[in-house]
């Protein structure tokens, strides 16, 4: 009767395990759709939707600038959309160029069952620097990607071609991320959890988890490459921003922003982001 009584204790405790490991993994992966709304009226700027082949349609707006400025299209973070991009697009636009904001697969307005943390988002990635190279014919091409957003643009196959690329707190692994917010939030030994995490999201990531190492692709990026990190990151640590510096091929310029987690780097350092983004891009897309 002991041995019964242990043994079913021991089973529902497991269960209850797994259960809620299935509940992290489902709401990891759940879409993140939002109404977006009307483009902000300081914003001279148009709704525009095209076909990516992750299946989805993406919605975004472009915003023409000044023939010969360049264009840079805006990738944004996970469970986020094109409306964390708007500051980045005002300051961009002021300074002539045209710039593509829109919402990945599974955000915002596009549609999408399920966020696949830079799998199928590599593909709107590539859908949108097409989209960007086809309004804007003859202008050199930029790109920001944060955090899922930058993933995304490295991991696109074939490479993304653009002339310049800027990458803020992008994970170099998909193991890593995972971990690292396993152990913010439930401590150290958390960590188990990721190889379950990863077994039960297979199929709804629609690819296979040893793509999603973004460190192995961005070597295969020959444009010039600012990375752009927080000093007290822990979704995506220094380090790890600092390996995949270190990995990608030159020319590349490396900036930590002091006593920056994992937000809004624009918002954090405004001044000094403004300079130096629009120094990068004036150096490579004009």
């Amino acid at each position: 009767m002991k041995r019964k009584i242990i043994l079913g204790t021991l089973i529902g405790l497991l269960l209850t395990f797994l259960g809620g490991t299935w509940l992290l993994g489902s709401k990891l992966t759940a879409p993140a759709h939002q109404a977006i709304g009307p483009i902000p009226s300081d914003i001279n700027g148009r709704v525009v939707q095209f076909q990516s082949t992750s299946g989805a349609m993406i919605h975004g707006w472009f915003v023409p600038g000044t023939p010969g400025a360049g264009a840079i299209v805006l990738m944004h973070g996970v469970r986020s959309n094109r409306l964390s991009m708007i500051g980045r697009a005002r300051f961009l636009s002021q300074a002539g160029y045209s710039v593509l904001l829109f919402d990945f697969q599974a955000h915002g307005e596009s549609s999408g069952k399920h966020i696949t943390f830079g799998g199928l988002e590599s593909k709107d990635a590539r859908a949108a620097v097409q989209f960007l190279r086809e309004n804007s014919p003859g202008e050199k091409i930029g790109l920001i990607g944060v955090s899922m957003g930058g993933a995304a643009a490295i991991l696109a196959s074939p490479p993304i071609e653009a002339d310049a690329f800027v990458f803020e707190m992008v994970y170099p692994t998909i193991n890593e991320a995972i971990d690292n917010r396993l152990t913010m939030r439930l401590g150290g030994w958390a960590r188990v959890l990721t190889p379950l995490l990863i077994l039960q999201q297979l199929p709804s990531l629609e690819t296979h988890l040893t793509e999603l190492r973004p460190i192995d692709h961005v070597s295969q990026l020959k444009a010039p490459k600012l990375f752009i990190a927080g000093a007290d990151d822990r979704h995506t640590t220094l380090e790890e921003s600092q390996r995949l510096y270190e990995t990608a091929s030159t020319p590349k310029d490396f900036w930590v922003v002091p006593g920056a987690a994992h937000v809004d780097l624009h918002n954090a350092a405004r001044v000094e982001y403004e300079q130096r983004v629009l120094d990068f891009f004036g150096r490579n897309l004009r």
